[in-house]
């Protein structure tokens, strides 16, 4: 059903906001919430994936291209309930921290709804992780299981052995009992092997494989009740880390399934869409924007590879007949490279009809390519955080284009949002000024796990009790409720008492015929403060002067935006989730402008 959004705010808003604000169905001030209606799902993720089996059982709900598989909606009931039933007779109980290292497959996807069938907590981990991240991760929340691929697969690399990492964690791997120094908390790790053979488990004894637990838990009866209420926490997810190290959100079975079926929603899925999935399911692009959009809709996913691949992604599309694709940015740009070099043909995308690009800003140049080069014309954007279960807002199908491209679209239903003056959270600004954007409502987080200090810093409650979530990212609200994202607060740019916003400079950029992607970050100076640095990536066989893209930026926008420092780069440092990291490009050009680089 299409859903009809609302520009006045819901009636509980009144109670913290004068009528005086509203007049003619536009906001005077920068406070909205999203619509009130389809009223929210009161079940546990179990519950309402019960219904959905029921509808469409015989119905795909994964593909896992890699490995030539799929299942249905029957087949992935019956199977993450044999997988939980033994994971029970392994000792995982409701409340436990399962932490699962996997891509984008089968056994993930079967996973997740045995653990939140079980009760238990799904603690996703990126398998880039190194020893010690692991480690830390497994301390910080006394992870009781490890469920862990043989090998890690990454993006450019090959694929890279996990028992070393396993034996750092477990000295004694070969020992038929499992005592680990370093993480005392963890009883058990569950292996899956994704090595096609290259690595043999049969050595090491402390560990069970997967396919054994799976086995253990019989012929795929549901379990008796396990006592689940749908405001349990059932998902702990790390935060991507691009301004400082990760902290562990906490997530409800309400939040996170509301979240997903009204994703679904505004993208107007189906049982008959075909959606393909090539962002990590270990981050809630992936998990809550994906796996759970599309599970509450009956339809179905596609897993292109375990870790990010362009020419995989595209070929997904065309082999499935897809009718939606995910993306961040950065996915976007390598696929369309693709295309442009005629390394993949441009027939076979007429299915494509819609997708969510997220993850950061998304510039305005780049959403023509998608709606032009992939028939992405329903294309919707979504913004949200981690620790909003994730998605605050979003664009429709029907947005106008300039507001599908300009805009992160309006409030999700139930959710609410303002914003305030950076320097005074109780100021909420006028429409259209920029400042710090706050939310409220079911999605936000319950706290960080073991972090009261940080928690305190972002939830903070109103007078009326209501908490919001301070999220850190610079945003406005036209009259209508549209939400635009100008940057994170951190990110601005101050040259000489003026803000420069990042996004102005590289919408401005992308444009240019020879470049691919840019970043744009603040430099130390010793004159204004700080200066433009602009972080470019060609198009393959395409050359550009800095004084090429100097001039481009000062015809087009003007003089003081005009970057003092252009950098050429092959790749930007990332989040897992594909998120460019500017804190560390931040260190980049620090250290390359000490030792005198900057090519021309």
């Amino acid at each position: 059903m299409k859903i009809m959004l609302r520009t006045l705010v819901s009636r509980r808003a009144y109670a913290c906001f004068p009528l005086r604000n509203y007049r003619r169905g536009l906001l005077t001030q920068a406070f909205s919430a999203g619509p009130s209606e389809p009223p929210l799902l009161e079940q546990t993720v179990g519950d309402h994936f019960a219904s959905v089996v029921s509808k469409y059982g015989d119905r795909p709900a994964v593909i896992s291209r890699h490995q030539q598989t799929r299942l249905t909606y029957d087949v992935l009931d019956q199977n993450s309930n044999s997988l939980a039933r033994g994971l029970k007779n392994f000792g995982v109980r409701k409340g436990d921290r399962v932490a699962v290292s996997l891509g984008n497959n089968i056994e993930f996807a079967t996973i997740t709804y045995a653990l939140f069938k079980l009760g238990a907590i799904l603690v996703p981990l990126n398998p880039a992780f190194n020893a010690m991240q692991v480690i830390a991760a497994l301390n910080h929340l006394e992870v009781s299981q490890l469920v862990i691929g043989t090998e890690t697969n990454l993006p450019r690399k090959e694929p890279r052995s996990n028992i070393q990492l396993l034996t750092q964690l477990i000295p004694n791997l070969r020992g038929h009992n499992l005592q680990s120094e370093l993480v005392p908390s963890l009883r058990s790790v569950v292996i899956v092997n994704n090595s096609n053979g290259r690595i043999d488990t049969k050595e090491y004894k402390c560990t069970t494989l997967y396919e054994n637990v799976l086995e253990d838990g019989g012929p795929g009866r549901p379990l008796a009740d396990q006592g689940l209420d749908r405001n349990d926490i059932v998902n702990i997810q790390f935060t991507s880390g691009t301004t400082s190290m990760p902290k562990a959100a906490c997530l409800t079975h309400r939040s996170i399934l509301n979240n997903g079926n009204s994703i679904g929603d505004r993208m107007l899925l189906t049982p008959d869409d075909v959606v393909c999935c090539p962002p990590p399911l270990f981050h809630c692009f992936g998990c809550i924007l994906g796996y759970m959009a599309t599970a509450t809709h009956g339809s179905c996913i596609v897993f292109p590879t375990e870790a990010f691949d362009a020419l995989a992604a595209l070929q997904s599309v065309r082999e499935y007949h897809c009718t939606a694709l995910y993306g961040v940015p950065t996915m976007f740009v390598a696929e369309l490279e693709l295309l442009s070099s005629g390394a993949v043909p441009y027939d076979g995308f007429q299915y494509l009809r819609t997708g969510i690009a997220a993850g950061s800003s998304i510039p305005a140049e780049l959403m023509r390519k998608l709606h032009k080069t992939l028939n992405l014309t329903e294309l919707t954007i979504c913004y949200g955080m981690t620790e909003t279960s994730p998605v605050s807002a979003m664009t429709t199908i029907d947005d106008p284009i300039d507001k599908r491209i300009d805009s992160v679209g309006r409030l999700l239903p139930h959710i609410l949002a303002k914003v305030v003056d950076p320097l005074d959270w109780t100021r909420v600004l006028g429409v259209g000024e920029r400042g710090e954007l706050a939310v409220s409502g079911y999605s936000v987080m319950k706290g960080y796990w073991g972090d009261e200090k940080k928690t305190k810093e972002v939830l903070v409650s109103d007078p009326e009790g209501r908490v919001w979530m301070h999220t850190g990212d610079e945003a406005s609200m036209d009259a209508e409720g549209y939400v635009k994202i100008t940057g994170r607060i951190k990110d601005l740019i101050i040259k000489g008492g003026e803000n420069i916003h990042p996004l102005e400079v590289e919408n401005c950029l992308f444009a240019h015929p020879a470049v691919a992607d840019v970043s744009v970050v603040g430099l130390p100076d010793e004159r204004y403060g700080e200066i433009v640095a602009a972080f470019v990536i060609t198009h393959e066989g395409k050359k550009v002067s800095t004084d090429e893209i100097r001039t481009w930026v000062r015809d087009k926008l003007s003089h003081h935006l005009v970057p003092k420092y252009v950098f050429w780069v092959d790749n930007y440092p990332k989040t897992a989730s594909g998120k460019i990291q500017k804190f560390k490009l931040r260190e980049m050009g620090i250290e390359w402008l000490k030792n005198g680089k900057e090519l021309q």
